[in-house]
């Protein structure tokens, strides 16, 4: 993972660039997205992989699959697939989207609970992170049931863990148990 991250980032970088550049920093999301997708598919490895087709088939097989692109990212697919790095899509798009949070100044939120949560429960911690850091919170929502109950959010490398797990953990580690 850490090297297909190493392998990413540049071009994640160079698209994002492009985007930022052409004032399409939504839309080259949304192809990232899709172009990720694609070729996160088990059929597209396999594809990707094959040496009977050219590279510029390959690419076009992707863009087509991923949907309506622009030239610029049609060509950013075709750069991708010269020098072999289509199966990275991933975590290009991953780390476009975290370029672009960081230029917009959001952060992404990991929200994790026992139990689902409403609509009202989910705005009213966004409102509560988004005052404690001074940005726009993007939150991602899903149920934990090991947590037993509470929420642990994870906002990049920090963690706020208000589950009952986590608050047994802590009281186990004071008792050294």
């Amino acid at each position: 993972m850490a090297e297909s991250l190493t392998i990413a980032r540049p071009y994640a970088e160079a698209a994002f660039k492009l985007a930022r550049e052409a004032h399409a920093l939504p839309s080259w999301s949304d192809a990232l997205a899709r172009l990720a997708a694609v070729a996160g598919t088990e059929v597209a490895r396999d594809l990707i992989g094959t040496p009977q087709l050219s590279n510029a088939q390959v690419a076009a097989v992707v863009a087509d699959a991923a949907g309506q692109l622009g030239a610029e990212q049609k060509n950013f697919v075709q750069v991708l697939a010269d020098n072999e790095r289509l199966a990275v899509l991933p975590e290009i798009a991953t780390l476009f989207d975290a370029l672009r949070n960081e230029h917009e100044g959001i952060l992404d939120a990991q929200i994790a609970s026992a139990y689902p949560l409403d609509a009202q429960q989910v705005a009213g911690i966004v409102a509560t992170l988004e005052q404690k850091y001074g940005k726009q919170i993007k939150a991602t929502v899903h149920v934990d049931a090991d947590l037993i109950g509470g929420v642990a959010i994870r906002i990049g490398d920090e963690v706020l863990d208000a589950s009952v797990r986590g608050k047994l953990a802590r009281m186990a580690g004071a008792l050294k148990i």
